[in-house]
């Protein structure tokens, strides 16, 4: 996908987007709690979304003691991949952004575990969608190998009920059976 950007009708930029920023991740259910014993890191994120169009997501955080502004693009046929762009902002424009937010702020908490080579992002999440525990794991291509740990369940890759933005609009404790 090429991104083309005019101004007073001339082109002043021009690129490719693929080249530039696209995260490649894989989604799990987590089937234990055995991850938190081997988590090296821990952070609480209350997030919420600006715009949740199918094409495209802006997505307010607050990360600890930090801000974010988050724009993501349309997931690959296969929801291994799409483009994303973060911008780190104060926690303070953070916190007036998420007054703006779409209905159903996100509210979990992040834990950080390496395995292998890699880093996975456990999210618990609380509210309306407590219960519900995803893991993560970020890639440098959509056919990289990773070693599983042991608390890793099922696949949800491109499973779009478990995106943050649908979670916000469609709670987990609506649909889960």
């Amino acid at each position: 996908m090429s991104f083309n950007y005019y101004l007073s009708g001339d082109l002043i930029l021009s690129f490719d987007l693929e080249l530039v920023m696209i995260e490649i991740e894989r989604k799990f259910l987590v089937k234990s709690d055995a991850y938190k014993d081997e988590a090296f890191q821990e952070t609480r994120i209350v997030q919420g979304f600006l715009n949740t169009h199918k094409d495209r997501t802006v997505r307010v955080r607050v990360k600890g003691d930090l801000g974010f502004i988050t724009v993501k693009g349309l997931s690959s046929k296969n929801g291994l991949s799409r483009f994303e762009w973060e911008k780190e902002i104060t926690k303070d424009d953070a916190l007036k952004l998420l007054n703006l937010c779409e209905k159903g702020v996100i509210d979990k908490t992040r834990y950080d575990i390496k395995a292998g080579n890699h880093i996975f992002e456990v999210d618990e999440f609380f509210g309306d969608n407590e219960g519900l525990i995803i893991a993560e794991v970020e890639l440098e291509s959509e056919n990289e190998t990773f070693e599983k740990p042991t608390w890793l369940g099922e696949e949800v890759t491109g499973q779009i009920k478990y995106y943050n933005s649908q979670l916000s609009k469609h709670p987990y404790n609506t649909w889960k059976s």
